[in-house]
């Protein structure tokens, strides 16, 4: 029997993850935890069983400890919860699923407890790469990529020697406006609101395309949040930040390549040319199971892919003169130190300003420019210094 928490349980990774628990007879949840949805919250502790269930807003987490009175499920609350989930006793793998920088702590706790991570929550490793990485390698606990791109490197991985890699490809869809121009994404949300650097504001009329364009992702299944960071290209930025980290590959060894049906999840290229890529129908559920059963690839209920429907996969170069996601990200991740984190808070805060529908969508472009160009960066930061890092960023823009 393999014991896992999972923090972050009701977004989509921690659902899609109990669904890999319903399937496998030989796992066992131990530890829920959640930010404030606690209706879903209760549902997944009353089929699930676990000791503990923890939920960040403390508010909620009196509700749910009514709620759950009938029951010897211990509700923890804050981030003292949080932790307390992610250092479960009786755990060895912690599902970390949680978005936000809120991740980055109970993903420490639970490496200094002897627990594996089943990494999902980006934020750890763009914003504290060089905390986690020499950390984990000091405690000898692993660290499993969640991402399906950073789980399809580390699968091609296994077929040769770490010291023969030569580069990485890492592949997106290109989210929703790849084929747009910066002319068509001037006027992308559902407000008349002003525009971040526009004074006045650009709007003059009820936009053509809509906050529920950007959400509408052509392949994968995924949060409000992210799926905004895809059409915006800061997804797949992080994820190369992320990679740099997790693989130990310069910047320049990075690259990224629209492949727009998400068939290839990405690539490897070996030092005499081979490359060797992992492809799959876009399920998130496989590198959850991957992580969690790794070195075994278990039965995984789905479709699969039929070569002979699929005809051919065709490539693109990712459209970075509009889409500006993604050169960002190399910038903030070759400029190091501290900038990762405003990179990530200030996406983090202007991504929920449009999802409230209170700037534009190229506005997100502005404000992550903006904070970028303010910031003193901090060579080498501590965890405390890069968590002030991303006060200091939201201060910053709504001083604006």
């Amino acid at each position: 029997m393999k014991y896992i928490s999972i923090i972050g349980s009701t977004g989509s990774i921690g659902t899609q993850t109990l669904d890999i628990v319903r399937s496998n007879k030989d796992l066992k949840v131990t530890a829920l935890a959640a930010g404030t949805s606690i209706d879903l919250l209760e549902k997944q502790a009353r089929e699930f069983q676990p000791s503990i269930v923890a939920v960040y807003n403390e508010q909620k987490a009196e509700e749910l400890k009514l709620r759950l009175a009938d029951t010897n499920i211990k509700v923890c609350a804050g981030m003292d919860g949080l932790l307390e989930a992610a250092t479960q006793e009786q755990c060895s793998v912690v599902v970390t699923a949680i978005v936000g920088m809120i991740g980055i702590r109970p993903t420490i706790a639970a490496m200094k407890a002897g627990k594996d991570i089943a990494l999902a929550n980006k934020e750890t490793l763009v914003t504290a790469g060089h905390i986690i990485m020499p950390m984990a390698e000091e405690l000898g606990v692993s660290i499993y990529p969640v991402d399906s791109e950073h789980s399809a490197i580390f699968q091609c991985l296994q077929s040769g020697k770490r010291d023969d890699l030569d580069s990485l490809i890492i592949t997106a869809s290109g989210g929703p406006f790849r084929k747009k121009t910066t002319e068509e994404l001037k006027h992308v949300t559902a407000s008349l609101a002003s525009s971040w650097a526009g004074g006045a504001g650009r709007v003059s009329h009820w936009p053509s395309v809509t906050v529920e364009d950007a959400l509408n992702h052509p392949n994968w299944s995924m949060g409000r949040k992210i799926t905004v960071d895809s059409a915006t290209l800061v997804n797949k930025g992080l994820e190369v930040i992320e990679a740099k980290w997790l693989f130990g590959v310069d910047f320049d060894d990075i690259h990224v390549v629209v492949q727009p049906k998400s068939v290839i999840h990405s690539m490897i290229q070996f030092k005499d040319g081979s490359v060797i890529a992992q492809l799959g129908t876009p399920d998130m559920k496989l590198p959850i199971q991957y992580a969690l059963f790794y070195p075994q690839h278990r039965n995984l209920a789905g479709e699969r892919l039929d070569f002979a429907k699929l005809k051919e996969i065709t490539f693109e170069e990712p459209p970075v003169d509009v889409l500006k996601g993604l050169p960002y990200a190399y910038k903030a991740g070759r400029i190091g130190g501290s900038m990762p984190t405003v990179l990530n808070a200030a996406n983090e805060k202007a991504v929920a300003l449009f999802l409230d529908r209170k700037i534009q969508f190229l506005d997100i472009y502005d404000i992550i420019e903006d904070t970028m160009n303010a910031h003193k960066v901090i060579e080498n930061p501590t965890l405390e210094e890069v968590l002030e890092t991303e006060q200091w960023v939201y201060e910053h823009i709504e001083s604006r």
